[in-house]
């Protein structure tokens, strides 16, 4: 257990996904996570498991798919070197005049078992972002969030949402 945190829950499972507003293009998707800032709750991720839809094989372009699990608002799809990314995935298609490969990419699903924890969120949401290249249809993304809920002494609590709304 973390110093300063007391865990309020057994082990949550939280699913959410969503779809692209149109094809090949930024879309962002937020999950409440319904804590209580008045007990200085905060949600303790464990492990995250991340699935992009498969893009689309469209002759003699490179398609792809990815996304990234944040825990601030952002304007593009973060990557694992963003303070404020604690998941991120991406497919790809690549093509050459005699057809395509198949990439996937992914950051890792489950910690190793020395590992407490993957990343606290101490505000009430997350956010999920995804974008496609070259692909015909609107990609979704489905993911899973595994972690439990823990109230935080006032002084862990202000510094985890100081350092939160900074990486922003």
């Amino acid at each position: 257990m973390p110093k300063g945190l007391k865990q309020s829950s057994s082990l949550i499972t939280i699913s959410a996904g969503m779809t692209e507003s149109a094809p090949n293009t930024f879309t962002q998707s937020q999950v409440d996570l319904q804590l209580n800032p008045l007990d200085n709750e905060v949600f303790v991720v464990q492990a995250i498991n991340m699935d992009p839809s498969p893009p689309d094989y469209v002759g003699g372009l490179n398609s792809f798919v990815t996304c990234s699990l944040s825990t601030t608002s952002r304007t593009t799809v973060g990557t694992l070197a963003d303070s404020s990314v604690f998941a991120g995935a991406s497919r790809d298609i690549r093509t050459d005049p005699t057809g395509g490969v198949a990439f996937e990419q992914t950051s890792m699903e489950t910690p190793p078992s020395g590992l407490e924890y993957v990343g606290i969120i101490a505000t009430n949401d997350f956010f999920l972002q995804t974008i496609g290249g070259n692909n015909a249809l609107p990609k979704d993304l489905r993911v899973k969030v595994y972690g439990y809920r823990a109230t935080a002494e006032a002084s862990v609590y202000a510094a985890l949402v100081q350092s939160e709304v900074l990486s922003s």
